[in-house]
């Protein structure tokens, strides 16, 4: 059974859609128990940082969560739900993540300048298509190739501490990560529900994964 997270936080229906479009026997739920018994673990996240991370704990969800990533099972965060594996964030102040990747959230710099267009300045949030570069094989990007373009809306980022947990990155100004793995965990800034064809694959690779990253 694949559980997708109920915290409070938008984009959950879609998600679950994507899943079941690729195969998989999905579930909502906000239930401890639900999430105790789920084969995969999907937290997605849309909204502030601070407020996602209260009402996972307000809801009594983190314990669980973390329960499931020691067992080793298969998770995947989307988006702010990546940047909660995160150590902290500084996302309207400073606020702890559950230090699942070591690292920061930070903010993309305003008024960054365009490197193709140098006249024009980069808007904040950083929202559209994007060039996804991989940087490490991994199960989840089988039949997905390099350079693909994937679906991004974010003002803030995560800095990895060790670049070994970086699995792609993209660039906005900056380069930045835009997916990180580490051993059952994988997450993504981008969204691969809004991310058609190679968000789809990307999705039909993690229902299928076990968790480990040199198989499928």
């Amino acid at each position: 059974m694949i559980v997708v997270i109920d915290y409070g936080s938008g984009n959950l229906r879609s998600v679950a859609k994507a899943l079941e479009r690729v195969g998989g026997q999905v579930c909502v739920s906000s239930c401890q128990a639900d999430i105790e018994r789920a084969d995969h673990l999907v937290l997605p996240g849309v909204g502030a940082f601070a407020d996602c991370r209260h009402n996972l704990q307000h809801s009594g969800l983190v314990d669980p969560l973390l329960c499931h990533v020691q067992q080793g099972k298969p998770f995947l965060g989307i988006c702010v739900g990546m940047q909660l594996l995160f150590s902290v964030s500084h996302e309207f102040g400073c606020h702890d993540g559950f230090g699942l990747i070591p690292g920061v959230v930070q903010p993309f710099a305003a008024n960054q300048i365009d490197p193709q267009f140098p006249d024009r300045r980069l808007k904040v949030p950083h929202m559209g298509w994007n060039q996804v570069q991989q940087t490490r094989s991994h199960p989840l990007w089988s039949a997905i190739p390099d350079w693909s373009h994937f679906y991004f809306v974010h003002s803030y980022y995560g800095q990895p501490e060790h670049g070994g947990d970086t699995a792609a990155v993209s660039n906005y100004g900056i380069p930045f990560t835009a997916a990180v793995a580490k051993g059952n965990l994988f997450a993504t800034q981008f969204h691969p529900e809004k991310s058609q064809k190679h968000g789809l694959q990307l999705l039909h690779n993690f229902i299928n994964w076990n968790g480990e990253e040199g198989r499928p």
